[in-house]
């Protein structure tokens, strides 16, 4: 006898216990999440649903098109600006809007356009090296603190409170004054030591209330080492907020940069920084003010740019937004 043909529709069980013939894209619309959205037996996780959250959101869009922006000229500064920051002429000291030279000349004669699009490198370079250098120190020193508890916890804690004692600025005034060194490496190092508290206290915070979530406790009773309790089941799960204060952080520190540049005992000239142009055109203010407007205002958006995409990724972290 030859065998039945298997029918081209789903068979599906009826509630009165017979069975009725469904087309296949029926029976696969069964299986997904009302209006196709997905299967409902997956689950979106945290960061997919920040995701999702960050692509709809305008003003992470926006800032994240700046920040991009910043970070290309950074790299390929020639890509818009083809002449050289440290070349200069005096006869044309203080001129304003030329032809070919849309931002005019500063004190010394040099193009404001070119010196503009070259510090953004130099600033960009400042903030991202100290945040990371920040977020690495303070995440460990806070987080291992946090987890293990106890004498080391104590410590840690008086010790940040030192370094939250001292006044970022003064400190900035007394640290770099000795320093005879051109580069951005000890105005990042000078960050680096007196930012790493902030993020340690977050990272403690976050460690401190991952660590007493019910899975945690049961991958300890499991057996797991506490190296993988805090690699595999902590961190993850930890790390949301200290990313988002890292962001806004990094636009803190770029400032900062062109604060003590300011000041003097930042960097220090022929290294182009914003901070230096700001300083040497306050002078001319009144005569000159372009000399000022340029480098001042890509100082201030480069800094909301930042800004804005760290209330971005805390409103999409933070479910308590939601």
């Amino acid at each position: 006898m030859p065998e039945p043909q298997e029918s081209e529709g789903a068979i599906a069980a009826t509630g009165m216990g017979g069975a009725m013939d469904l087309a296949v894209s029926e029976a696969t619309t069964l299986e997904k999440g009302p209006e196709g959205t997905g299967p409902r037996d997956r689950p979106r996780s945290l960061w997919s649903d920040a995701w999702r959250d960050l692509r709809r959101n305008p003003v992470f869009i926006i800032s994240a098109l700046l920040i991009l922006f910043l970070v290309v000229i950074s790299l390929w500064p020639s890509l818009i600006a083809s002449g050289n920051p440290l070349k200069c002429d005096l006869s044309k000291a203080q001129e304003g809007s030329q032809p070919g030279h849309p931002f005019g000349y500063d004190g010394q004669g040099c193009d404001v356009y070119t010196r503009t699009v070259y510090g953004a490198r130099t600033s960009v370079t400042v903030g991202v090296c100290a945040t990371l250098g920040v977020a690495i120190l303070g995440s460990a020193l806070g987080g291992l603190a946090g987890f293990f508890g106890g004498g080391w916890d104590s410590i840690l804690s008086r010790i940040t409170d030192i370094f939250f004692a001292i006044p970022v600025v003064l400190g900035g005034l007394v640290l770099l004054s000795v320093v005879t060194s051109s580069t951005v490496w000890p105005v990042i190092g000078f960050m680096v030591l007196l930012g790493w508290p902030q993020l340690s206290r977050i990272a403690r915070g976050s460690v401190i209330t991952a660590k007493q979530n019910d899975y945690v406790q049961a991958a300890r009773a499991l057996g797991a080492s506490n190296l993988r309790l805090l690699l595999r089941h902590i961190t993850p799960n930890a790390i949301a907020p200290v990313i988002v204060v890292a962001t806004i952080a990094l636009g803190t520190y770029i400032s900062l940069e062109a604060t003590l540049s300011y000041l003097g005992v930042g960097l220090k000239p022929p290294t182009v920084s914003w901070g230096i142009d700001i300083s040497s055109a306050s002078a001319y203010i009144r005569n000159a003010p372009h000399m000022l407007l340029w480098p001042a205002g890509a100082l201030a958006i480069t800094v909301l740019a930042f800004i804005m995409l760290g209330d971005a990724v805390r409103d999409a972290l933070d479910p308590k937004l939601r």
